[in-house]
């Protein structure tokens, strides 16, 4: 009975971490973790608790804290951490400024949302770009994505897509919705599908040149430097910006942003006409709130080619 009333005792104290406590304890008494201790007295077999308590968590607040592990965030991966940027003054000068001063001005207020669009499905027999145009389910998906983000309200403010058929197919059909004129349609070369950096693990089904990694690489690179970072001082209000690119081009993007070893991008998948959307802080701080979100298409709509 003593036994019964302890063990429920302890359940009571510590739920299920006690059950597996006095359970040690228990066999410790009977020799089960060493020779047979029966004329021992109490107080020394339960000092073994002071071996189980450091295999047990210490539930106090700072330690339940988990400790980082890898790297640290840097912030500033986009080098415009405007602490980091004093043009020239010291340190000193810098303290010394009022709020209204040049540094104070110099510092990031606004939010930029980046909608990272994929292009819809395309043609994969054409033997050029100009053959690589959309498919008659791709021109569907296409106005299926240009509805989805004409039902979000959002203001569009730059739109800009890959200088391939297929993106800039797909960046015409989206742009029909957007409310009002729509925005400017900006095409860029540094967009275009490529082999970003060779991927972790590696796969047999797809391995580009040497040459190929080493030209796209740097390309998609310049790409991420030129549209993703932290806005620019003089940006008052929160943007809102589409890119419609390609499925390499976006998950290397994310892997970059998110400070995620980059090399893992070809473990992400995107279907055709999907968004994928980034939010970056005036802080530097990056979050994904989207990655190929597709879920307003049909099932029978959706596809990864």
């Amino acid at each position: 009975m003593a036994h019964r009333k302890t063990f429920k005792l302890l359940c009571g104290f510590a739920g299920g971490s006690a059950v597996l406590v006095f359970a040690a304890a228990a066999a410790d008494s009977r020799g089960y973790f060493g020779e047979q201790r029966s004329g021992e007295p109490a107080a020394g077999r339960w000092s073994s608790f002071a071996v189980l308590r450091a295999a047990q968590p210490a539930w106090t607040p700072a330690s339940h804290t988990p400790a980082p592990t890898g790297h640290a965030w840097d912030f500033n991966w986009d080098k415009r951490d405007p602490s980091l940027l004093s043009n020239g003054k010291s340190k000193k000068e810098s303290a010394t400024e009022g709020p209204g001063s040049e540094q104070d001005n110099g510092k990031p207020k606004a939010t930029r949302n980046i909608l990272l669009i994929r292009h819809s499905q395309y043609n994969l027999s054409g033997n050029s770009d100009k053959e690589r145009i959309l498919t008659p389910l791709g021109r569907e998906q296409a106005e299926l994505t240009g509805q989805r983000l004409a039902a979000l309200g959002l203001k569009y403010d730059v739109f800009i897509h890959s200088s391939m058929s297929r993106a800039t197919e797909t960046a015409n059909i989206i742009n029909k919705h957007l409310a009002g004129p729509g925005v400017e349609l900006v095409s860029c070369d540094l967009l275009r599908e490529g082999a970003p950096i060779e991927p972790v693990p590696p796969v047999t089904h797809w391995k580009p040149d040497a040459v190929q990694y080493h030209e796209d690489g740097a390309r998609i690179e310049a790409a991420f430097r030129r549209y993703i970072h932290r806005a620019d001082p003089r940006q008052k209000e929160d943007s809102y910006e589409i890119i419609v690119c390609h499925a390499n081009v976006i998950r290397y993007f994310v892997c970059r942003a998110l400070q995620f070893p980059p090399e893992g991008w070809l473990r992400i998948g995107l279907n055709n006409g999907s968004i994928t959307w980034l939010t970056i802080r005036p802080s530097g701080r990056v979050a994904l709130r989207t990655l190929g979100d597709s879920g307003f298409m049909p099932p029978d709509k959706l596809t990864r080619t």
